[in-house]
């Protein structure tokens, strides 16, 4: 069978999706690869698809155990033969798995990357023919990555104890340059072939908003989504109680995720949420890797992450499957002295010397600074998330909040000015304020702390932009900083002068900002999501899902996503031919959930005969 005749037999579909089939016939050439692809991308079907045409079995070493769960579920409803092995398994189970193994029932085999140094593990692996070794999550080899895990560092001399050496697959949803280099060097891969298959998501609408009163912008926003299933992401596990059971208070089905729970109530809670049973998942980010539901409709940020790279991969979730979904961060200051915090006390990585700690840290602090920069940002999110993963994009995107909403370009030359100048005045003092002191000074505070430095008095600059809301100048700073024109530094990130500092002020350079007009009443700051054309049949094919799914014990989504029931609600098959031309319908599952679907789809035409 030819790799397009494997994606239409066991996946239903008729076309590779941009990158897929590169990276699969490299793989078939015999090459190693790396495969670089953003989250709903593919990912899995890059290395399914040779996994299916190789003689031997692949391994795939995943850190993610919810992800082998619903992977090994989806392969098996597909007719594939799939197992995995990790710490879920009761030894009784991990026998069996093992026969399976070893009778050759498996052809793709996840495990995690604790289990290569088992002895039982090992034997598989010299025994049994290995057609290639998959890494999933291969960022985690870097400790440059945003999340190292050492226990990847092991798989190299895994690979070096097989007999045979396989061809290797390694891919990841985000990676620097530096990270790409190192998945290379340290998995040991040969002359890999490389794809990127870009970063951007068109479907995503992502939005930042500054409220007041964040619940009640959460409140507005789950109105927006009625019925639909989405993730609230809060930094801390007392903000994550906090919120859901404020949310449960206002009548919203929503349950939590954190690393303070027990197992039992993660797992619990957890496929509450995959078997749709719960709406809304509040979780710190211990939660989503791996998780591969595919109709979560929007992904809510109630503080801001510390990186972008965590940003791109936890708002990712939404959208899977194709349909149009909301990624919006709700933003204040509070959030960035918390990640400081959680950056000078984290406990990460606890084994590497303190010197790379260091260099660690500092690395995290810049890129926290980057994720303040788009946080504040008033112009085109999707241009500078994809400038910053080194990939060009237009200034205007027309698909996020900056794009969407009325902004009137102000010229804060004079105000920059001012700032620059009151930052040089500190300085003359050998003093040095962060952005919320310094507007506080351009503003003539009257804050008790500020009397023994007597600025009333000393300093020309202070209260210079006294009519200048605290907002605006706390707008007009983050601008400066983002353009580079002055910098932040050390621990408690203070305000200092650069090169471009002293350009400014010499050249009087112009500089202008974008500052919000009034929107109109009507104006959403989310977009609504796409309905299909069919809502009454499209409800009853969903029902006729949920049906199967609790029948055989599995989420709905493993039957059939959300899209490709948008795709029957516009093809109305009503034959096995018609229904495997729908996107996601394969054979087994043609033969499987065939008649029960076009059953439905029948009694609707019937009731509906102008359709």
């Amino acid at each position: 069978m030819t790799p397009q005749a494997v994606l239409q037999r066991y996946f239903g579909y008729s076309q590779f999706r941009k990158g897929q089939a590169e990276l699969i016939n490299s793989i078939l050439s015999g090459r190693d690869a790396v495969g670089i692809m953003p989250t709903g991308a593919g990912k899995s079907i890059c290395y399914q698809v040779p996994a299916l045409m190789l003689e031997g079995m692949t391994i795939v070493i995943s850190p993610l155990i919810s992800l082998m769960q619903d992977q090994v579920d989806a392969l098996r409803m597909n007719g594939i033969p799939a197992a995995f092995l990790n710490s879920t398994l009761s030894a009784e189970a991990y026998r069996a798995t093992l026969s399976q193994v070893f009778s050759g029932n498996v052809k793709i085999l996840y495990a995690a990357p604790e289990r290569l140094e088992t002895e039982s593990f090992l034997h598989i692996a010299q025994e049994l023919p290995i057609s290639m070794v998959t890494v999933d999550e291969a960022h985690c080899v870097s400790q440059w990555g945003q999340d190292f895990r050492p226990s990847y560092l092991k798989i190299a001399d895994f690979l070096q104890m097989l007999p045979v050496r396989p061809r290797i697959s390694a891919f990841t949803a985000t990676a620097t340059q530096e990270v790409c280099e190192d998945i290379v060097r340290l998995l040991g891969l040969h002359e890999p072939f490389r794809m990127t298959t870009g970063f951007d998501r068109e479907n995503l609408y992502f939005g930042v908003q500054q409220p007041r009163d964040k619940f009640h912008a959460l409140m507005q926003i789950l109105h927006e989504h009625p019925n639909q299933s989405g993730i609230v992401y809060c930094l801390t596990r007392k903000l994550v109680e906090q919120v859901c059971d404020e949310l449960c208070e206002n009548g919203i089905s929503a349950t939590r995720y954190h690393a303070g729970l027990t197992d039992e109530e993660r797992r619990a809670n957890q496929e509450a949420f995959l078997y749709d049973r719960i709406a809304v998942m509040v979780a710190t980010n211990a939660f989503g890797m791996g998780i591969d539901k595919s109709n979560v409709s929007f992904v809510i940020h109630y503080n801001m992450p510390k990186n972008l790279e965590s940003y791109y991969q936890e708002a990712g979730r939404a959208g899977r499957d194709g349909s149009p979904a909301d990624c919006i961060l709700l933003y204040s200051g509070r959030d960035v002295r918390t990640n400081q915090f959680l950056i000078e006390h984290s406990s990460d990585n606890a084994e590497l010397d303190e010197a790379t700690r260091a260099q660690l840290r500092q690395r995290d602090a810049e890129r926290l600074k980057q994720m303040t920069f788009y946080s504040t940002r008033q112009s085109c999110l999707r241009q500078f998330m994809l400038d910053y993963f080194g990939e060009s994009a237009k200034p205007f995107c027309g698909n996020c909040s900056a794009c969407r909403t009325n902004y009137e370009q102000r010229d804060m030359t004079i105000e920059a000015q001012k700032i620059v100048s009151c930052i040089y005045r500190l300085n003359q003092r050998s003093l040095q304020f962060g952005a919320a002191a310094l507007t506080d000074i351009l503003r003539g505070s009257k804050a008790q702390k500020y009397e023994k430095f007597r600025f009333a008095d000393t300093l020309s600059t202070y209260g210079i932009m006294a009519d200048v809301s605290e907002k605006l100048c706390r707008a007009m700073i983050q601008h400066l900083l983002a353009e580079n024109w002055i910098s932040q530094t050390g621990e408690f990130q203070v305000l200092t002068l650069n090169r471009n500092s002293a350009r400014l002020l010499r050249e009087r350079c112009a500089i202008s900002l974008n500052v919000v007009k009034e929107a109109p009443p009507e104006e959403k700051k989310t977009r609504k999501q796409e309905v299909s054309e069919n809502p009454e049949l499209f409800a009853a094919l969903k029902e006729c899902r949920t049906k199967l799914a609790a029948k055989e014990s599995v989420p709905a989504y493993i039957i059939f996503t959300d899209a490709t029931l948008r795709d029957m609600c516009q093809k109305l098959p009503l034959h096995e031919m018609a229904f495997l031309s729908v996107a996601g319908v394969g054979q087994r599952k043609l033969e499987k959930y065939g008649e029960p679907f076009m059953d439905v789809i029948r009694s609707y035409l019937r009731e509906h005969p102008a359709t």
